[in-house]
């Protein structure tokens, strides 16, 4: 399995469904991770991006806080596969010379590694490319460069036309 580096890109919520969607972008590229998430999930990944504190220490404080106690670390997060529409991820977490792999669901283990700093990596075969021009509901022309405010708009929609349930065609 060939994986990249990927960034959280932002943080959705679907009007129609009033679903939360994650998106992952990779490092020094275009393409994309959508990942349906939920409303728990997705207040915490908030939060950590806006770097809001917490009065208390929630489920991801608290995994980071045992890791560290343990005088381990968490070196990655790994998004991993895709199964009958349900995304699969493993935390990496390190002692001394010895590895752990953790399984976990995408969106605990994204706002572990955010909340651990450690890099998000993503199997190459589940990224997708971004929207293209034509893909837009706005009417640009195409010897301009899009703003990046145009950019995310473009995202946005397209996210809007996607199904969780299209995500189960895709072949791994």
């Amino acid at each position: 399995m060939k994986v990249v580096e990927a960034k959280v890109n932002g943080l959705i919520l679907e009007p129609k469904t009033q679903q939360n969607i994650v998106v992952l972008r990779e490092v020094g590229g275009e393409r994309i991770l959508p990942i349906w998430i939920g409303p728990g999930e997705a207040q915490a990944i908030r939060r950590i991006l806006s770097e809001e504190p917490f009065p208390r220490p929630l489920t991801h404080d608290l995994i980071a806080l045992v890791v560290e106690g343990l005088k381990a670390k968490v070196t990655r997060v790994v998004i991993s596969d895709l199964r009958e529409n349900t995304f699969f991820a493993s935390v990496l977490v390190s002692r001394d010379a010895e590895m752990l792999s953790i399984d976990a669901r995408p969106s605990d283990s994204i706002a572990i590694a955010l909340r651990t700093k450690a890099p998000i990596y993503v199997n190459e075969k589940l990224l997708q490319p971004p929207p293209s021009e034509g893909e837009s509901e706005t009417e640009e022309t195409p010897s301009r460069e899009l703003t990046d405010e145009e950019k995310a708009e473009q995202l946005r929609r397209y996210l809007e036309r996607l199904n969780p349930e299209d995500f189960g065609k895709f072949q791994l």
